[in-house]
C-alpha cells in the first residue's frame, strides 16, 4: 500500500495505586504511572504506552506531535530520526526519550494494523512462544507474601521467578533462602537495582549460589561497567549478571557489550527508544552472541521477543501485569510458563479499556 501520513499524536496518563507498599534496593513506590500514546493515520490508529512520569504524556502529545506530523506511518525509523531531533534539549534520557518510546511502539502498531499483520509477523517471527519469568518479591514484602507470590508463580509452571534484594543486604541470605523453599526446584533470579557495593556484591553473590540463585541483576550500578564486569568474572559458576534495563539508546548497550559487563543483556522498549531502539538492542546482542531478556511491559514484549533472534526470556513483572490486564484488551495471558501474541489481531493485539482507565488519569 502506498504510504498513510500521520495526523494526530494524542497522550494521556494514568496513576494507578500498588496493591500494597512496594520498595526494591534503592526506591519505594505505591502507584505506577501509565502514559498511553494514540497515533492516528489512514483511518486506524495506533496504541503506544510506557510506564513513566506523567509529564512524558506532555512531551508526547506536543513537542514529538509535531515533529511526526504529516510522515509516513509506514516508516518508522523515519519518525523516530524526527523525535530524536526533536528532544534534543528536552533529553533522550529520562522523560524525554520514554515519549519516544511510547510514541514510537504506537507508530509501529498502527503501521503493523495498517498491514493487518500482527507485529511479531511484520517484524520477522522467529518463535512462536517466549518464557516468561515471574517479576516481584518486593522488599517491602512481609516473609508470608514473598512466599506466596513466588511459589505462586512456580506452581503455575513458570521456569523461574525473580525477587528484590538490596534494600536490608545482611537480611537478604535469609530471604533468598526462604524464597528457595517456597519455590523448589524453580529457578530464583535476584535484582539489587545497583544498591550493593562492588565487593558487597561479590559476597553476596557467594551467599546467594548456596540457595541456588542463577542470575544477578544490577548488583551494582547499571553506569558502573567496570563493577558489573568485576562481578560478572568473579561470580560463582552458573550465575548470570545481568543488566540493561535503562538503556535509552544503543550506545549504551554497545558499551555495556564491548565491556564485557553482562552475561545477559536486558531492553526495555518503554524506556530505549520503542520499538525502533528494541531492535537495535536486539541486533547488538545478536551481533555479540549475548541473550536478550526483555524488561518490565510483557502486553509489548511478547511481540519483540518472538522477533528477537537471542531472545530468551520476557519479564512477568507484577505492578505492570495488573495494570495491563485491567486496562489493555488483548494482553497476553501465560500459558505453561509462555506468553505469544495473537495470531490474529494485527499489531500489538491490544486496545485501551477507556472507561476502565479514566477513573485513573491524572
Amino acid at each position: 500500500m502506498r504510504g498513510a501520513a500521520i495526523e494526530r499524536v494524542r497522550a494521556a496518563a494514568y496513576r494507578i495505586p500498588t496493591d500494597g507498599p512496594e520498595s526494591d534496593g534503592t526506591l519505594a513506590w505505591d502507584a505506577t504511572t501509565l502514559v498511553v500514546v494514540d497515533v492516528e493515520a489512514g483511518g486506524a490508529r495506533g496504541l503506544g504506552y510506557t510506564y513513566a512520569d506523567a509529564a512524558a504524556a506532555s512531551v508526547a502529545g506536543g513537542t514529538l506531535a509535531d515533529a511526526v506530523a504529516g510522515l509516513d506511518a509506514l516508516d518508522p525509523p523515519a519518525a523516530h530520526r524526527a523525535m530524536a531531533v526533536a528532544i534534543r534539549n528536552a533529553g533522550a534520557a529520562g522523560v524525554g526519550g520514554m515519549a519516544l518510546s511510547a510514541v514510537d511502539v504506537a507508530i509501529w502498531d498502527l503501521k503493523a494494523k495498517l498491514l493487518a499483520l500482527p507485529l511479531a509477523t511484520l517484524l520477522g517471527r522467529v518463535r512462536q512462544a517466549v518464557p516468561v519469568y515471574g517479576s516481584g518479591g518486593f522488599c517491602s514484602y512481609a516473609p508470608e507474601r514473598l512466599a506466596a507470590q513466588l511459589g505462586g508463580w512456580a506452581a503455575e509452571g513458570f521456569a523461574a521467578v525473580k525477587m528484590k534484594v538490596g534494600r536490608d543486604p545482611r537480611a537478604d541470605p535469609a530471604r533468598v533462602r526462604a524464597a528457595r523453599e517456597a519455590i523448589g526446584q524453580a529457578g530464583l533470579f535476584v535484582d539489587a537495582n545497583g544498591a550493593y557495593g562492588r565487593k558487597q556484591a561479590l559476597a553476596l553473590a557467594e551467599a546467594f549460589a548456596e540457595s541456588g540463585v542463577t542470575w544477578l541483576e544490577e548488583p551494582v550500578s547499571a553506569d558502573d561497567l567496570a563493577g558489573l564486569r568485576l562481578v560478572r568474572d568473579r561470580a560463582p559458576p552458573g550465575m548470570d549478571v545481568a543488566a540493561g534495563e535503562y538503556g535509552h539508546d544503543a550506545r549504551y548497550f554497545r558499551r555495556v557489550l564491548e565491556a564485557g559487563a553482562v552475561d545477559v543483556l536486558q531492553a526495555d522498549a518503554t524506556r530505549c527508544g520503542g520499538v525502533t531502539g528494541f531492535l537495535r538492542a536486539a541486533a547488538l546482542a545478536a551481533a555479540f552472541g549475548i541473550p536478550l531478556s526483555s524488561h518490565c511491559a510483557p502486553a509489548i514484549h511478547v511481540h519483540l521477543m518472538c522477533a528477537a533472534d537471542t531472545g530468551v526470556h520476557a519479564e512477568w513483572f507484577h505492578d505492570h501485569v495488573r495494570i495491563e490486564s485491567a486496562l489493555l484488551e488483548g494482553a497476553a495471558r501465560p500459558r505453561d510458563g509462555t506468553i505469544a501474541p495473537d495470531p490474529v489481531r494485527p499489531g500489538l493485539g491490544l486496545e485501551l479499556r477507556r472507561a476502565n482507565a479514566e477513573r485513573f488519569r491524572v
